[in-house]
C-alpha cells in the first residue's frame, strides 16, 4: 500500500469524536448572540437611529448619512464589547462563493496615536477593489474599483472577532457584480405586484414577503483520506474510483442512526449556526453513505441566502475541527447519489397570510388559486431561464439521473389540484356566468382546504412540485448560491403577476364584475399552461416522449441551457422591471461559459496529472511484479504445467498493457484537444471545443483507470478507494 494512503488509514482508525462544549443555556438564551439584531440594536442605537433602521429594513428607505454615522458607533460599540478587532463588508460575487476584505477598527491621528475608528462611510460603502473576481467583461482594468454598499435589510454578525457586514457589490460604473443586488431588485419588485393583486381580496395587506426554506445536503470524508486524494482537494470530486461493493442499494444509510464522529460534528454546527442566528432545525443521514442533510426553519428570501452562504462556509470552518472535509459538489461520487439544495419557496403578507395555502373561505381560497396559477404560469413561461439558473458543470452530473429531478421542466401540483384547475378550466365559459354556475364554482373553490389531508409530496421525480402550502425546486445543486433560481423565479412571477392584473382590470372596464374576471383570467391561464403540469413518473422513458408531444425541452448539458442568458426572452423579462440591465446580463452569461471552461480544464489537467504520476507508475510496477513472477515459473515447473498456471496470469499481464497504453494514448490526445481549445480567442467557442473535444475523455480515460484499479494489488493502488472514502468514520 502506498505511503500517503496507508498512513491515511492509520490515521482514520485512530480517530475518536470529538468532545463539543455544549452551552448551558438554553438554544433561545444564546440564539442570535453573534448578530447585530433588533434587540441589540435598541440597545446601542438612539431612538432615532433605530427607528431609521428599521424603517430602511421594513419599507426599502434609505437611511440619511446623519443616522448611518450613529448606526455605525453602535454597531462598533457592540462588536467591540464582544471582542471584534476588525470588520469587514461581506458580499456574493458571481464566482457563487462569498468574499470579504478585513479591515482594523483603527486609524492613527495627528498625534500620531491609533484611536479606534468606524465612521457611517465604513459602514455604508467601502471601496475594496476585488479586480481579480469575475466581472463577465463588465468592466475594464483602469475602472477595476468596485464598491460594496450596506444591506441594511440583513443584520451583521460576527465571526472570529471580526463584524461582517452584509453588502452589495456593485462596479465603478454601477453594475451589479453580485448575486445580492438582483435579488434585492426582485424580492422588491415581486412586493409591489403581490400586494397590488391581494388588494382584490383584501385592503389591509400592504406588503408581501418572499420566503425561502433550503435544504442542504452535503457528503462529509476524512481530512485525512481527503488529502490522499488529489482529484478531491483540487476539483471537489473524484475523477477516477471503481464502484465500491457495498453503497447505497440496501437504503439501510437513509435516515439511519447517525455515526457519533458526525453526530459530534452536526451538534458543533448547529451551536455556531444559533449563534449566527441561523435556524438550523434539521439534521439526517441521506441516501448515499456519508452523505447528510442539514434544513432551517423558513426565513425572509435575502436573509435565507445569507444564511445558506454562511452555513456553507462554517460548515467547513467546523469540520476542520472534527477532523472531517465537508463535499459541497453535486456529485463527488460516480455511481451514487448527488447533492442537491431544494428551494422551498412560499410567499407572506403583512396580516400573516401565506399566499400558497388554501384558507377557510372561497375568498381566500380565489386567492390562493390566483398565486398557485401564476406561479405555474411562471415556471412554463421561463422554465428556459430557470433551468440555465441552476445549470453548472457541476450539477449537469446529477441532473436526469434516477436519483434527482430529471432534465425536463415540469410542476406537480397533486391530483386533488388538479382535478379543481380541470374543473376551473371546464366550467368556467368566456361569457358571464350563471348565478348557478357562479355558486357551484365558489362552492368548489370552498373545499380546496381539504387538499391539506390529501396533497401531501407524493412524487419525489418532479423538479418543481407543489408541497401543501409552497413549492418545491429541486434542481438546484448543493453549492449553488440560491439568489440565481429565486431571482429568476421571483422575477417571472412578478411578471405574470403584472400580466394578470392587465388582463382582470381590462375584463372589469368592459364591464365584467371582478371575481367572475378573475376566473376567466384564471381559467385562461390554465388552459395555457397545461402542458407543464405532469403527475407522473419524471424518470419514465415515456415521459420524456410525452414532453415532447407536450413542446416541453429536454435539457442537456450546460452551454446550451445558460444560453436562456443571453436570449431575448431574457431581455424582455430583466430589462422592463429594471432587476439586470443589458451589460449586467450579458456579464452573467459570459461568467457562465468562463467558469465551466475552466472548471473543465481544471480537471482534465488534474486527471492527467494523476495518471502520468499515479496510476501508471504503479500499474506498471505491479505488472512488472507478475511479469517477473511468470518468469520464475517457467523455470521450475513442466511446460505443460506453466501453461496451465501462467496462463490466466499472462492474460492479466495483457490487460494491464491494454489500459496502460489506452490511458497513454487519451491522456496525450486530451492534452492536444486543449490546447487547440485554449487557443481559441472567442470564449464561447472555446467551451464548446471544450465541452465537445476535451470531456469524452475524462469518462474514457477514468474508464481504464477504474479497471486497473481492480486489477492492481490493493497493496500497491496509491489513492483511497471508495469502500475507504464512503465508510470510514
Amino acid at each position: 500500500m502506498s505511503k500517503l494512503r496507508f498512513m491515511a488509514l492509520a490515521e482514520v482508525l485512530a480517530r475518536k469524536p470529538i468532545p463539543v462544549s455544549f452551552p448551558r443555556e438554553r438554544i433561545s438564551d444564546y440564539f442570535g448572540s453573534c448578530v447585530f439584531d433588533r434587540d441589540k440594536m435598541r440597545a446601542y442605537l438612539s431612538h432615532d437611529a433605530y427607528q431609521r433602521v428599521i424603517e430602511a429594513i421594513d419599507n426599502s428607505e434609505p437611511i440619511e448619512r446623519r443616522y448611518s454615522d450613529q448606526v455605525a458607533a453602535g454597531m462598533k460599540a457592540w462588536a467591540v464589547d464582544q471582542g471584534a478587532t476588525h470588520y469587514s463588508h461581506w458580499f456574493h460575487p458571481l464566482t457563487g462563493a462569498t468574499a470579504e476584505k478585513h479591515d482594523a477598527f483603527f486609524q492613527v491621528n495627528a498625534q500620531n496615536s491609533v484611536i479606534e475608528s468606524f465612521e457611517g462611510g465604513h459602514l455604508v460603502q467601502q471601496e475594496p477593489d476585488a479586480s481579480s473576481l469575475p466581472t463577465g467583461g463588465i468592466r475594464n482594468t483602469f475602472e477595476a474599483r468596485g464598491y460594496t454598499a450596506w444591506d441594511p435589510t440583513s443584520p451583521a454578525f460576527l465571526i472570529d472577532r471580526t463584524l461582517c457586514i452584509p453588502t452589495v457589490f456593485v462596479s465603478y460604473t454601477g453594475d451589479a457584480l453580485d448575486y445580492k443586488t438582483p435579488l434585492l431588485r426582485a424580492l422588491n419588485a415581486l412586493n409591489k405586484a403581490a400586494t397590488e393583486i391581494c388588494s382584490y381580496f383584501s385592503k389591509e395587506v400592504t406588503s408581501v414577503t418572499t420566503n425561502l426554506g433550503w435544504e442542504q445536503e452535503y457528503f462529509l470524508v476524512d481530512k485525512a483520506l481527503y488529502n490522499a486524494r488529489p482529484d478531491l482537494q483540487l476539483t471537489g470530486r473524484t475523477l477516477m474510483g471503481h464502484a465500491s461493493a457495498k453503497d447505497q442499494q440496501l437504503s439501510d444509510h437513509y435516515f439511519g442512526s447517525i455515526p457519533l464522529r458526525v453526530s459530534a460534528y452536526m451538534k458543533d454546527l448547529e451551536i455556531e449556526c444559533y449563534k449566527l442566528g441561523i435556524p438550523i432545525k434539521t439534521r439526517h443521514n441521506e441516501v448515499a453513505p456519508n452523505q447528510y442533510e442539514c434544513a432551517p426553519i423558513f426565513e425572509e428570501a435575502n436573509l435565507a441566502i445569507d444564511h445558506n452562504m454562511l452555513l456553507m462556509d462554517i460548515m467547513d470552518k467546523v469540520a476542520t475541527r472534527h477532523n472531517f472535509k465537508v463535499l459541497l459538489h453535486e456529485k463527488p461520487f460516480k455511481g451514487i447519489n448527488g447533492s442537491g439544495k431544494h428551494n422551498n419557496f412560499s410567499l407572506f403578507t403583512n396580516t400573516g397570510v401565506n399566499l400558497l395555502s388554501p384558507g377557510k373561505t372561497p375568498k381566500k381560497n380565489l386567492q390562493f388559486l390566483t398565486f398557485l396559477i401564476n406561479t405555474i404560469a411562471a415556471v412554463y413561461h421561463h422554465s428556459d431561464l430557470l433551468y440555465a439558473s441552476i445549470a453548472s458543470i457541476d450539477n449537469e452530473h446529477r441532473l436526469g439521473d434516477h436519483e434527482a429531478p430529471p432534465s425536463i421542466i415540469s410542476v406537480f401540483i397533486g391530483t386533488t389540484l388538479s382535478r379543481i384547475l380541470k374543473e376551473l378550466e371546464n366550467r368556467v365559459p368566456d361569457e358571464k356566468m350563471t348565478p348557478d354556475e357562479k355558486a357551484e364554482l365558489k362552492l368548489d373553490i370552498g373545499r380546496i382546504p381539504d387538499i391539506l389531508l390529501d396533497n401531501t409530496d407524493r412524487n419525489r421525480t418532479s423538479p418543481f412540485a407543489f408541497t401543501g402550502n409552497r413549492f418545491e425546486f429541486r434542481a438546484p445543486g448543493s453549492s449553488i448560491n440560491c439568489a440565481a433560481p429565486i431571482t429568476v423565479l421571483t422575477t417571472a412571477l412578478t411578471n405574470e403577476l403584472r400580466h394578470f392584473s392587465t388582463k382582470v382590470e381590462v375584463l372589469v372596464k368592459e364591464g365584467i364584475k371582478r371575481d367572475e374576471a378573475i376566473f376567466q383570467v384564471l381559467r385562461d391561464t390554465v388552459i395555457e399552461v397545461r402542458p407543464i403540469l405532469f403527475e407522473g413518473d419524471g424518470y419514465s422513458k415515456s415521459w420524456h416522449e410525452e414532453a415532447k408531444l407536450r413542446g416541453l425541452k429536454i435539457y442537456q448539458g450546460t452551454l446550451d441551457p445558460i444560453k436562456a442568458y443571453d436570449s431575448q426572452q431574457a431581455k424582455d423579462l430583466f430589462f422592463p422591471l429594471n432587476i439586470l440591465t443589458p451589460r449586467e446580463l450579458k456579464a452573467r452569461y459570459k461568467v457562465r461559459v468562463e467558469n465551466y471552461t475552466k472548471r473543465l480544464q481544471i480537471e482534465s489537467r488534474v486527471l492527467g496529472d494523476l495518471t502520468k504520476n499515479h496510476i501508471v507508475p504503479v500499474a506498471l510496477n505491479y505488472q512488472n511484479s507478475l511479469i517477473k513472477n511468470i518468469k520464475g515459473l517457467k523455470d521450475i515447473l513442466p511446460e505443460r504445467e506453466y501453461n496451465e498456471i501462467a496462463s490466466p496470469e499472462i492474460d492479466v499481464i495483457k490487460d494491464i498493457s491494454y489500459h496502460i497504453a489506452f490511458i497513454k494514448i487519451n491522456v496525450r490526445d486530451m492534452t492536444e484537444a486543449r490546447k487547440k481549445a485554449n487557443a481559441i480567442i472567442n470564449e464561447e467557442e472555446r467551451a464548446y471545443a471544450y465541452a465537445e473535444t476535451v470531456r469524452p475523455f475524462l469518462d474514457t480515460i477514468r474508464y481504464h483507470i477504474d479497471k486497473l484499479e481492480l486489477t492492481v494489488d490493493n497493496e500497491l493502488w496509491p489513492l483511497p478507494k471508495y469502500r475507504e472514502l464512503l465508510f470510514y468514520r
